[in-house]
């Protein structure tokens, strides 16, 4: 999957679990630019932090048998804070977590459609 579909991607995920969790308060996003702002930002954040993060994280990733994997929900925290909390933030940590996880289900079935296109 190319960058941009990546971003297009993440920016249409941001939106919809806005618009699907707004009545819990838990996600928030101002507009369809704010949500392509913060795609752009976890791209990169993704691009070029993650990989330095998970070198960093790797030995209790090890010990704990990789039940310490919260990079994504530390970077999602990382662009809300970049993206500024007006326009785009999590309620707490915790859904932050969900939705991390919530996140890297989406990608995961959207890549592997791509993949099987190709």
């Amino acid at each position: 999957m190319t960058f941009l579909q990546r971003v297009i991607i993440n920016a249409i995920s941001f939106v919809a679990l806005a618009g699907l969790l707004q009545s819990t308060q838990i996600f928030y996003v101002s507009s369809i630019w704010a949500a392509l702002g913060a795609a752009i930002v976890l791209a990169f954040l993704n691009a070029f932090v993650k990989p330095f993060l998970i070198v960093i994280s790797l030995p209790i990733t090890i010990m704990t048998l990789g039940l310490f994997s919260i990079i994504n929900a530390f970077l999602l925290e990382l662009t809300a804070y970049l993206v500024g909390t007006p326009h785009f933030h999590f309620a707490s940590f915790g859904a932050t977590i969900l939705m991390a996880i919530i996140m890297s289900v989406i990608n995961a079935i959207v890549s592997n459609y791509f993949n099987r296109e190709n």
